[in-house]
């Protein structure tokens, strides 16, 4: 991290900021760095920024707004309105009001339907992002989410039983909709944690719009943020939320080596027309990796979640005499072994999936 001296010496010398009045920080010679280390956000595109009014996404906005001028991108803002709070409204309206005072186009969506949970909300917000983005052709959709977002979810899909894939979630950048790659999912923010976010926003005297739903511990993520995070940071590592985001940023990495090795024997595997799995080329092969064959059969053939018990009957198949079969799974569903191959059988016929020979993790 940039010293304030340092700092001010790389900025009044460096040809990569802009000679304004900016309050320049040491997130902000992050922030450019990042970009330029990642590619994230390429010079002169068009970027959707999706603003909630919270400290995360408003110091993303300010910081975005400060760096414009060297990046030369066309910014503008989106701001979901679920309709969940007394004040969502008034939330909207100081969003539009401060992007407005900052010279950035806003959008607000408001929900229509009821939205029941996060899920749904998410998928509705998304589902925003990329109408808004399309429309106004933008090649990225940006969110504050951090350091301490990363560490959180992990936390949260650990206890909830994912295996690597989940554990590597919230990634630096992905497509915003799986059919159509052109509009990405950006999160710059993600070696930043909340407590710098703070900071920047108190340096800088923004004025951020409190989410009072962040303190009600009815919500899982809400209990992890307010309790169990707290209590690791000062009974076990002070630096904890860094330190789980890096061990994300690890599985990631794992993550997409693996998915590259299970792309190949995929192709070799796997029967399309008959949407079965040759055993005998699995036998063989690492433990890792037929799990994670049996995981992408079961979520090419079915449409119900797939849990461990679901993925480690099959792997018990690879090995096991001809004519075995596993019990009924969720659905009455049942795979079997016959001649070498291992197919699923399922309790309706019209419960099976339509034949898809392509990637669909």
């Amino acid at each position: 991290m940039f010293s304030e001296g340092l700092l001010k010496l790389w900025c009044d010398a460096s040809p990569f900021y802009p000679q304004q009045t900016v309050n320049w920080s040491p997130l902000h010679a992050h922030l450019h760095q990042t970009l330029r280390d990642r590619g994230l956000l390429p010079r002169g595109c068009r970027v959707l920024v999706g603003v909630s009014g919270g400290q995360d996404s408003m110091a993303l906005m300010r910081l975005l707004v400060d760096l414009q001028p060297h990046w030369g991108w066309q910014l503008r803002a989106i701001h979901c309105n679920h309709g969940w709070r007394d004040d969502a409204e008034a939330n909207a309206q100081f969003v539009a009001q401060t992007l407005k005072d900052w010279d950035i186009p806003c959008e607000i969506a408001a929900a229509t339907d009821s939205l029941v949970g996060e899920a749904a909300a998410r998928q509705w917000r998304y589902g925003v992002f990329y109408d808004v983005a399309r429309r106004g052709q933008c090649v990225a959709v940006v969110t504050g989410h951090t350091a301490s977002d990363r560490a959180e979810t992990l936390l949260y899909n650990l206890v909830r039983g994912s295996g690597a894939d989940g554990l590597q979630a919230l990634v630096w950048q992905r497509p915003l909709q799986a059919d159509n790659p052109t509009i990405q999912l950006v999160r710059p923010l993600l070696e930043i944690t909340r407590s710098q976010i703070t900071d920047f926003c108190q340096t800088q005297n923004l004025i951020i719009w409190e989410d009072e739903t962040n303190a009600d511990p009815t919500y899982a993520r809400n209990r992890l943020r307010l309790e169990v995070l707290p209590q690791l940071r000062q009974h076990l590592n002070p630096q904890v939320d860094r330190t789980l985001a890096q061990a994300a940023e690890i599985l990631t990495a794992e993550v997409d080596y693996l998915e590259a090795q299970i792309h190949r024997l995929w192709q070799q595997c796997w029967d399309g027309q008959q949407q079965r799995l040759n055993r005998d080329l699995l036998r063989d092969k690492p433990l890792a990796l037929q799990r994670r064959v049996m995981r992408r059969w079961l979520k090419t053939v079915s449409l119900r979640q797939v849990q461990f018990t679901h993925v480690e009957k099959l792997v018990a198949l690879i090995h096991a005499p001809n004519r075995s079969q596993t019990d009924p799974m969720p659905g009455g569903a049942i795979a079997r072994l016959c001649s070498g191959w291992i197919e699923l059988i399922p309790a309706n016929p019209t419960d099976r999936a339509p034949q898809d020979d392509s990637e669909t993790d």
